[in-house]
């Protein structure tokens, strides 16, 4: 006789299903909090959920899905990456699959940018960020960290601001420059690991 599958075996994330509980959670009093809830189960068995979207082997913003209302992506931290303080213009919900992300916030304030506090989510850890909210992103580790990020709106669409690492001056947010910084995180990856360019 076959042994039976545990429950833990036999999970299985489907991103289909996914991504339509999250759009019906954006019809809720709460949308921000009820993803959240979903995302933390998605995160909660991390085995399962790179069964289906793959583990992380390169740092790199990846899209799940995109739509005016709902966006998914597969956020890859390069070894010891740092993202500048930014918003988004949106809430977010944030879920940790693997390594940790140290999230600093900050807000405006007369002087400027203040900075508000800390949080650092490890693997299985989830939360969420309101529409107003800037914080900072950090990935202590040297390896990859890999983050499930649902957002309610249009990331790619919507124009927002980020500020200088140093200056703390606000400026619009620079895509080439994200890219930028995940090329760099890379070329450590690959140096960490001993690759060489061809």
């Amino acid at each position: 006789m076959p042994a039976t599958k545990t429950a833990r075996e036999a999970a299985v994330f489907e991103l289909e299903r996914f991504v339509q509980d999250c759009t019906a959670a954006l019809d809720e009093t709460a949308p921000e909090m009820a993803v959240r809830e979903i995302v933390a189960g998605a995160v909660s068995d991390p085995a399962a959920l790179m069964r289906a979207i793959g583990e992380p082997e390169r740092g790199g913003v990846y899209t799940l899905h995109h739509s005016d209302r709902l966006t998914v992506l597969n956020l890859v931290w390069g070894p010891e990456m740092d993202l500048m303080p930014h918003d988004h213009r949106m809430w977010a919900s944030i879920g940790i699959y693997t390594g940790r992300e140290t999230n600093l916030f900050w807000r405006r304030g007369p002087e400027g940018l203040e900075r508000m506090g800390s949080k650092e989510l490890d693997a299985g850890d989830a939360t969420w960020l309101g529409e107003t909210a800037i914080h900072s992103v950090t990935n202590p580790l040297g390896r990859l960290t890999g983050a499930l990020h649902v957002y309610g709106g249009d990331f790619f669409g919507t124009p927002r601001s980020e500020w200088d690492t140093e200056t703390l001056e606000e400026a619009p947010y620079d895509v080439v420059k994200l890219r930028r910084l995940f090329d760099e995180s890379n070329r450590r990856l690959d140096e960490m690991r001993g690759d060489r360019p061809a």
